[in-house]
């Protein structure tokens, strides 16, 4: 991810409610499989791997924040895993295809989630913040 990216990606999250704090977490780990796969095109295999791991840190983050009294969680938690499943698969195989399904996923859910947040007037979950 460039560094433009990552001080856009910054500036939305100080200024997110919950539900659009997972819409930007979705949209990173998107971003993280693009670059994975550019760089693997590239035949730059340690951009292609800190790429993957980032997504992967991600992706543990949505899965720490699962509140299991919540009956989503475990479709959530399900999904995820296969998420997982296919990251890891794309970093060891070394077949960046398999971020494909991975990615299908993801989108789904922040499409969903992003419409989600249009109902969320929580307001931001860091405070004073410039």
């Amino acid at each position: 991810m460039d560094r433009e990216l990552a001080q856009d990606f910054t500036r939305r999250v100080t200024q997110a409610s919950r539900t659009e704090l997972v819409v930007i977490t979705y949209e990173i780990i998107l971003e993280d499989f693009r670059s994975a796969k550019t760089a693997f095109e590239k035949k730059d295999r340690e951009l292609y791997e800190k790429e993957l791991k980032h997504a992967l840190r991600f992706l543990n983050e949505l899965i720490g924040a699962l509140d299991f009294s919540i009956p989503i969680s475990h479709d959530l938690l399900s999904l995820y895993s296969f998420v997982n499943k296919k990251i890891i698969r794309a970093q060891f195989h070394k077949e960046p295809q398999a971020l494909d399904a991975a990615a299908s996923v993801i989108e789904t859910l922040r499409r969903a989630f992003k419409e989600i947040s249009l109902l969320d007037h929580s307001g931001p979950v860091m405070q004073n913040t410039q």
